[in-house]
């Protein structure tokens, strides 16, 4: 099995993590990963103390792997930090300033503490702050983005900055995908888009369709979906295109935390299983990956095609440089 900083650190048997993906990533997708041997990220913004709290708990009877918990600092809630931190492996942030008592509090609770950044500078502030690792994030990624170059020259960029795992995040979708950052001295990849369509997955079946036929050029860098959080984003074209086309203000209902929301045309939030309404018109977040989406498998499954096929591209690779 490929062994990193990364796996020694965390305590899981395999250079992936999940990315957190509100909505995609139920307990049973989290658990699912966690059980195949990587970290399995779940992110709960505006879900509520005590069911996160529950929600924990849960995953912690379900599996014995690594599971750690995803803050979007525009949703931040100090009371579940507190609740996560004694409960999750790692906790991690993204789209805010490194903050040292965060970190600090984070810690306390027993968590290690991740950030995830776009640039050298932010890493350094990440590692500054006392975060044990750092998630460096290329544009190719799907859902929100932070940096604006391409994951590779990122990576080497963070690389040369900071002394801590970093795991490479932003169009990774398979196994070369995966062998190139670990080559280039990423001590993990980060994986969304091609568990929106893992069988544990709580994407809408709409949503899901979307992804299997979408090519790489069908995702777009956006601020289109910006109600609820303005900020560049990735989605699929297509989504754009048909919230553009909707004739009202309101595209559904999604349930959230328990409590029915309404989904405003160009909403931040993506469609689940309980989500009603317009489905084509909400935003559809989907890196440049999608390419790689052309089946919908057990996350098991995907996560071993991922990582056993890269750990045969580098033996492979090794192999050649060797005989030269």
């Amino acid at each position: 099995m490929l062994r990193t900083r990364f796996t020694d650190l965390v305590g899981c048997s395999l250079p992936l993590q999940l990315a957190a993906m509100p909505g995609v990533g139920t307990p049973e997708l989290v658990a699912a990963v966690a059980d195949a041997g990587g970290l399995a990220m779940i992110g709960l913004p505006l879900v509520p103390t005590a069911l996160v709290a529950e929600t924990l708990d849960e995953l912690a009877r379900r599996s014995r792997g690594a599971i750690g918990m995803n803050f979007l600092m525009p949703f931040f809630d100090r009371e579940v930090l507190d609740v996560a931190a004694t409960r999750a492996r790692v906790i991690e942030f993204f789209y805010g300033d490194p903050d040292r008592e965060l970190v600090r509090d984070a810690r306390a609770g027993g968590a290690l503490v991740s950030w995830q950044v776009g640039s050298p500078e932010e890493a350094r502030a990440a590692v500054d702050a006392g975060c044990d690792l750092v998630v460096a994030q290329g544009d190719e990624a799907g859902g929100h983005v932070r940096g604006d170059l391409g994951l590779l020259l990122t990576l080497a960029r963070v690389l040369d900055a900071v002394d801590v795992p970093v795991i490479a995040a932003g169009g990774i979708g398979d196994a070369r995908q995966v062998a190139a950052a670990l080559a280039a001295g990423a001590s993990a990849v980060r994986v969304g888009t091609r568990f929106i369509a893992a069988s544990e997955s709580g994407a809408h079946p709409e949503y899901v369709r979307a992804v299997l036929a979408a090519s790489a050029e069908d995702s777009t860098l956006t601020r289109a979906f910006a109600v609820g959080w303005d900020a560049p984003h990735r989605v699929l074209r297509s989504c754009i295109d048909a919230a553009q086309a909707f004739p009202a203000d309101l595209v559904g209902e999604v349930n959230w935390g328990g409590t029915t929301i309404p989904v405003a045309r160009f909403s931040v939030f993506s469609p689940d299983v309980d989500t009603s309404g317009e489905i084509a018109a909400m935003a559809l977040y989907a890196g440049r990956s999608v390419d790689a989406v052309r089946e919908v498998k057990p996350a098991r499954d995907i996560v071993a095609e991922l990582i056993g096929g890269a750990e045969a591209l580098l033996r492979a690779a090794a192999s050649t440089i060797g005989a030269r």
